[in-house]
């Protein structure tokens, strides 16, 4: 490739629904600009983008996919982001390097629930967007009926610039607002003319429409616009840019990826009105312990972000990063501000799909790849020595789909830690946590799809082999009323015994107040160096599980009495004594199994509140309230069992169209209903 400077960059990330057509417009993208000789086909697993054998062979983008080629004086970065819900991390990584977002919309579709999501992510992060209105050949494609939805969803931003020749199988070609010029495609090949006569006076109303709209924007553009002086198109062209690059106009193209029309006039907007690297603006870097903005500097000292980590098997690691300032070159020394390590930068790479193409350089704003930074994580920021600044981390929606994991073999046992630990390096969208209560390891992920993915990586990637199983709940026990009982302990087999005997009294505490215990012993009645032994008899019985084999919490515990051997008795004697005095009391108790209740905070449409109000009474849910979230949305608080929960991602998803997402955080423990204590008890003690 050869050099370009910052401007003539663009980082485009093609982004939408699953199904409208991304990779597949990748394909006609790459096609057109000379950088392939064939079109790739999804269904046929051979695209450029979905280089992965698992993408292939499920014929769906799973990660973001990077392929850079030259289209006349400009280099194009394009990233392919996946449409399915449970990849929104690979979205959100996507979005942070990308300087446009290219929504590719199926016009047979219409506007679905990921462009949605996407459309919120990308104007919460301020990046400009752009559309590609696709399958304007299939049957039932409306080109007004999209239009209409996005203006209802998007608002007035959304500009047109572009009209379709034709519908269905008739569709041709498009009509090119802003020069008035139609272009026909026969193969791929367009063929310039006039604006047929069907679509001339629509033309004309929408063009109007468009211009005033720019026009809008510009003080002096639209004085001489009153004054009755219509801008040319390059003027248009001009103005249209800078409101692309400030993220209040959203201009629309249409056309079909695999009949490649239109495809070359979307290449032509990436490159004239899409923004440069350097025409973003400046990025946020956290130094000192604050957050400041910083503009890009060409000519400054290096700064570069890694928003991705691939374990490639050829290259081993390869580090996907974002140049934000300076050049970096081949064999450049860089410090990982994390580890404060020196970072040597081996062998650079830009990249087509899995086509790796070595680089001597790379200036600010573009993207590539760096093999074998081996301590170099996802997240991290690469700084020259002695700037110690951090860009802020990606933002990706905490994973809410939990399943405990194991080895499968001994020898998969050997090597899970690590394994699992370059999984989430690699996919920093899922989370892994040990619950010591349960013994279990816990992989907490996206989706179903998401899990499945992510487990077989770990056997095709990483060589290691897991079975999942169901996530148990940490249950607890506590008491009723109150009780109490004697501990003894005596033991004689022939010179010195053991001996001990204490009286405890056991009584409930308000929930959450823990362990008491309480030295009532007068007289000595017990020695005062075997009390802390009762104590602690007492603390670990807790801990093991009392009457019901759960942890026992919130209990009081007074030792009033007891008896000593001047010979016989040790602190291991009235340990023992204060474990089975303490049994003994609880069962007089009234012993209650507890279960964790988590805090949820849900966000779904309006018109699935309703439905997910009754879903979250059949889970035994307490609705605290409900208020008006943004647009269209509400927000509901809810108390629900964590038991409840544990599918809820799912079933979330069902209920809500898919638009509903949720938070869910440990509050505190309540009783568990008779019916259902009998039967967790049960199959606690059956396991």
């Amino acid at each position: 490739m050869r050099a370009v400077t910052p401007a003539q960059i663009r980082n485009v990330v093609l982004v939408g629904h699953g199904g409208a057509g991304k990779t597949t417009l990748a394909e006609a993208l790459l096609h057109a600009a000379g950088a392939t000789n064939r079109l790739g086909r999804v269904e046929d697993g051979n695209t450029v983008m979905d280089h992965d054998a698992e993408e292939r062979e499920r014929a769906m983008s799973m990660t973001v996919s990077l392929a850079q080629f030259e289209w006349e004086d400009h280099k194009v970065n394009l990233l392919d982001a996946p449409g399915f819900p449970d990849f929104i991390g690979e979205v959100a990584a996507a979005l942070r390097v990308a300087d446009l977002a290219l929504f590719v919309i199926s016009a047979v579709d219409g506007v679905e629930v990921q462009t949605e999501v996407t459309w919120r992510m990308a104007a919460a992060l301020g990046i400009p967007r752009a559309i590609f209105l696709n399958k304007l050949d299939r049957e039932r494609a409306s080109f007004d009926t999209t239009l209409a939805q996005l203006q209802e969803r998007f608002g007035s931003g959304i500009a047109p610039l572009q009209l379709p020749i034709g519908a269905d199988a008739d569709f041709s070609g498009v009509v090119d607002l802003l020069t008035a010029t139609a272009y026909r495609y026969r193969e791929g090949t367009a063929e310039a003319g006039p604006v047929p006569p069907e679509v001339a006076e629509l033309e004309e109303q929408v063009r109007e429409s468009l211009v005033e709209g720019i026009v809008a924007a510009d003080d002096d553009l639209l004085e001489k616009y009153l004054e009755g002086e219509v801008p040319s198109a390059d003027v248009l062209s001009g103005a249209l840019a800078a409101g692309v690059a400030r993220a209040e106009v959203f201009p629309l193209l249409c056309g079909s990826a695999t009949q490649q029309v239109g495809v070359d006039r979307l290449l032509g907007l990436i490159c004239e009105i899409g923004p440069s690297p350097v025409d973003v603006g400046p990025f946020t870097v956290i130094a000192g312990g604050e957050a400041i903005e910083v503009e890009p500097e060409p000519e400054g000292e290096p700064l570069a972000f890694v928003f991705k980590s691939v374990a490639d098997r050829h290259v081993g690691q390869l580090s996907m990063l974002k140049v934000l300032s300076g050049h970096v070159h081949h064999d450049d020394h860089l410090v990982d501000t994390r580890t404060s390590g020196d970072v040597r930068l081996h062998t650079l790479l830009f990249l087509k799909g899995a086509e790796q193409v070595h680089a001597d350089e790379a200036v600010t704003g573009d993207i590539l790849a760096v093999a074998k930074l081996t301590d170099v994580h996802t997240n991290d920021t690469l700084a020259p020595k002695g700037k110690p600044v951090v860009v802020p981390q990606i933002e990706i929606p905490p994973p809410a789909l939990p399943a405990a994991i194991r080895a499968h073999t001994q020898a998969d046992d050997d090597k899970l830690s690590n394994a699992v630990h370059r999984l989430l390096d690699e996919d920093p969208s899922l989370r892994l946590e040990r619950n010591e209560e349960t013994h279990q390891t816990v992989l907490w992920s996206q989706g179903e799809t998401h899990l499945r993915s992510s487990i077989d990586k770990l056997q095709r990637k990483f060589g290691v082999s897991v079975d999942t199983e169901e996530v148990h709940v940490a249950y607890r026990e506590t008491i009723s009323g109150s009780a109490e009982a004697e501990g003894r302990h005596k033991k004689q087999s022939g010179g010195r015994g053991q001996y001990g005997v204490c009286s405890l009294r056991v009584a409930p505490r308000t929930r959450g107040e823990g362990f008491e215990f309480v030295d009532a012993i007068v007289g000595g009645a017990i020695p005062r160096q075997y009390i802390p032994a009762v104590e602690k008899g007492i603390a670990e019985t807790m801990a093991e599980g009392g009457v019901l084999g759960f942890p026992v919490v919130d209990v009081q515990v007074t030792c009033y009495d007891g008896k000593y051997h001047a010979v016989d008795s040790d602190e291991m004697s009235f340990k023992i004594a204060g474990r089975s005095g303490f049994k003994e009391a609880c069962q007089k108790a009234s012993p209650v199994l507890l279960e964790p209740i988590s805090r949820v905070e849900i966000i779904v449409p309006t018109e699935s509140q309703g439905d997910v109000l009754g879903d979250l009474n059949a889970r035994r849910g307490r609705v605290q309230g409900t208020e008006a979230g943004n647009e269209g949305e509400q927000l509901i608080l809810a108390y629900v069992p964590t038991a409840e929960l544990l599918r809820y991602a799912i079933d979330l998803r069902s209920l809500s169209g898919g638009r509903g997402h949720f938070t869910a955080e440990h509050d505190h423990y309540d009783p568990v209903p008779g019916h259902l204590a009998e039967k967790v008890i049960a199959e606690a003690n059956a396991g």
